[in-house]
């Protein structure tokens, strides 16, 4: 997902700025909220000077919110009134301050249903759910197998200096029979 999102990114007049992926269900709900929308010297014990929330970090360039069907209720509210209005309100402030940014948003849950059963706002939902891209699993698109297997050899080639010419057939051809319920990040770690 994050793949795809920094494509768009990388693609699009936006990508000499910043790409700020977050990944909503990695942050406790208390903290959540001032790492997106920042906060004001004094808005809460240990908030010792302003910060920035990453949400303006973004400003110009690209946000990934990842798992935003784990976004609780509150942070859902104040995302969709950025949304509505481009604004946002750091912590312990009184005014609100313009914000440009793209969002792209993913999620490996069922958002439709996330909605009938009053855990997602239908509100929100509609308003991310401009342009949908749907990311088949890796099983569904098997030719993508050797392709991923090579950028991640490259890839782990360059970082420990260790030369890689090619992979060896029998290995494609392993992975190709493989499930690979993982996905890319499974097939990464192989």
């Amino acid at each position: 997902k994050e793949l795809v999102a920094r494509s768009i990114h990388a693609q699009s007049s936006r990508a000499g700025k910043a790409f700020v992926p977050i990944n909503c269900s990695a942050l406790p709900e208390g903290l959540l909220e001032s790492e997106l929308f920042g906060f004001r010297k004094g808005a809460f014990t240990d908030a010792r000077k302003d910060k920035k929330g990453l949400i303006e970090e973004a400003h110009g360039g690209t946000l990934f919110l990842d798992e935003i069907a784990d976004l609780p209720q509150r942070t859902q509210v104040k995302l969709l009134r950025f949304l509505q209005d481009g604004r946002i309100r750091r912590l312990g402030e009184t005014f609100e301050r313009k914000v440009d940014v793209r969002v792209v948003s993913a999620t490996n849950q069922d958002l439709e249903k996330e909605v009938r059963d009053k855990r997602f706002r239908e509100d929100l939902y509609f308003r991310l759910n401009v342009v949908r891209l749907v990311v088949p699993p890796l099983r569904e698109r098997r030719e993508d197998i050797p392709i991923l297997a090579w950028h991640f050899a490259k890839a782990f080639s360059e970082k420990h200096a260790k030369p890689v010419s090619s992979i060896d057939p029998a290995v494609i051809e392993l992975f190709m029979a493989y499930p690979w319920e993982g996905n890319i990040r499974e097939l990464e770690n192989v």
